[in-house]
């Protein structure tokens, strides 16, 4: 699928009167008789061609005129893949602002992130997606009131608050005029049996796009998860969130349709930012049909991908933190790694509450770590000076990694350092910034794969022969891995 899918009228009809989900959230169907708007795989019967229109984006619906359908709800259906997908400026744009940065520090504080002008990225946003940054922020502050109204009994100042708005006013307009509902009117709507949750907890379903293959995912966040700071209990993923208000904790378990999600947090406001990274920790956005279809060129490839379609891959919470546990397990086991890990976590993490006990802390920031005696680290000299390095310029700014990073250059950044070379780079790449082109053809286990499918199994031969898996070469990385019996490939009993 290309940019701008909206602007294909006929693929679009095509897309609404079939319901497939697999285009929601790439597009959005305005009904202009109804002045309603939808997702394609809205249950409802199909408007007439002559009556629908298309935007990129629920916040370009919203700008027009256009009320979010009570049937299918278009306003939590997944993420657009593309924002995953691309590393230019719209798409840097979009993932900072769905971690919550415009609400925190206005349009100026996105520009200042980026190195644009507000002028520039306002112009680029509204040529993309019919809508400027603000607009954009505000369709996510009325997302997350609706969340807050429908499972929580937080009184509705409190919601206001917590959802980002600046006035109970504001809340009161932004979610009738969205919504064509009161928040009182969202909130009765709700039947009874399923009255919201006491406050504490809070209790949604992350969407996705089918199939979705839980067994890496999972398999690989509980494999390598560092005690303190997540866990696997229950059938679930359990990890701390250190968030821009406070922090939190997030339950994750997969479910047939959708990701069951448990977020305690010690600031509300923190809500959407917290949903915004699970979701992209697991990858939720991507679009597996698109991917595996590619992947299944390549005969080689196509019975890994029809025997298990749908991989994400496993991604991070926190880039900085990812980048650090990247370098501890340059060259050591996974089970070193951890202890590694779990030992800079006791003694330098925050520490925390878990209403459940089974996690202590929150991983330690790279200032944390900047200030550590070198000498106490259990490793290699070479490994403690490639350590150090990181910390301190993660920790001076000399080095950002975000959601809003320049892949080409952060990794021209990365590879500068002492001790880092293309393995480490490219898989900070891949599961740290989200690149998904990042390929490991110096991995083991992907040489040890390759080799055992007829592919080439030197770097250069099988960087060559993945040319034609691009842009998808971090998912080709997650089916080759799977060819092994390691932990990281399969659900924990």
């Amino acid at each position: 699928m290309q940019n701008g899918m909206h602007t294909d009228r006929e693929r679009c009809v095509r897309a609404v009167q079939s319901k497939d989900a697999r285009f929601d959230g790439w597009f959005f169907t305005a009904v202009l008789t109804t002045r309603i708007y939808c997702r394609p795989s809205c249950p409802v019967v199909p408007p007439k061609p002559e009556n629908m229109t298309f935007y990129p984006s629920a916040a370009a619906c919203q700008q027009a005129g256009f009320r979010a359908c009570k049937r299918c709800r278009p306003d939590t259906s997944p993420g657009s893949p593309e924002w995953n997908q691309r590393a230019d400026l719209v798409a840097r744009a979009m993932r900072l602002i769905a971690d919550g940065v415009v609400d925190r520090d206005g349009v100026p504080g996105l520009a200042a992130r980026l190195g644009y002008s507000t002028r520039q990225i306002e112009r680029q946003l509204l040529a993309e997606l019919g809508a400027g940054p603000l607009a954009l922020a505000r369709a996510q502050r009325a997302q997350t009131a609706r969340l807050l109204i429908e499972t929580t009994v937080l009184p509705m100042a409190e919601i206001a608050f917590a959802a980002g708005f600046s006035s109970i006013r504001t809340f009161n307009d932004t979610v009738r005029e969205v919504f064509a509902l009161s928040p009182s009117e969202l909130r009765a709507r709700l039947p009874k049996k399923n009255a919201p949750a006491a406050p504490g907890a809070l209790t949604l379903r992350l969407p996705f796009r089918a199939p979705l293959n839980p067994d890496n995912l999972f398999g690989h966040l509980a494999a390598t998860a560092v005690p303190g700071v997540e866990e696997w209990r229950e059938g679930a993923y359990r990890r701390t969130l250190r968030l821009p208000y406070g922090h939190g904790i997030a339950t994750l378990a997969p479910e047939p349709d959708h990701i069951a999600c448990r977020l305690t947090l010690s600031d509300l406001r923190d809500l959407p930012v917290a949903i915004s990274r699970c979701r992209r920790m697991l990858d939720l956005d991507a679009d597996p049909v698109a991917i595996d279809d590619q992947l299944r060129t390549d005969p080689l490839l196509a019975p890994l991908v029809d025997k298990a379609p749908g991989r994400r891959v496993p991604r991070t919470v926190d880039e900085a933190e990812f980048a650090v546990r990247a370098v501890l397990g340059q060259q050591v086991s996974t089970a070193a790694a951890r202890t590694h890990a779990s030992r800079l976590v006791t003694a330098h993490g925050d520490p925390i509450d878990d209403p459940e006990g089974g996690l202590t802390h929150l991983f330690p920031t790279p200032e944390a770590l900047a200030a550590l005696d070198p000498e106490s680290l259990a490793m290699p000299r070479t490994r403690r000076t490639t350590f150090t390095t990181l910390v301190r310029q993660l920790a001076d700014g000399t080095v950002h990694l975000g959601p809003e990073s320049d892949w080409p250059e952060t990794r021209a950044q990365l590879l500068a350092l002492p001790g880092f070379g293309p393995w480490t780079v490219d898989v900070i790449a891949m599961r740290a910034l989200g690149d998904p082109d990042a390929f490991l053809p110096t991995d083991l286990g992907i040489r040890r794969a390759a080799q055992e499918l007829g592919l080439p199994s030197t770097p250069a031969a099988l960087t060559a022969r993945a040319a034609a898996w691009r842009p998808w070469r971090a998912y080709a990385v997650q089916y080759l891995w799977a060819t092994d019996s390691h932990p990281i490939n399969f659900l924990p009993v």
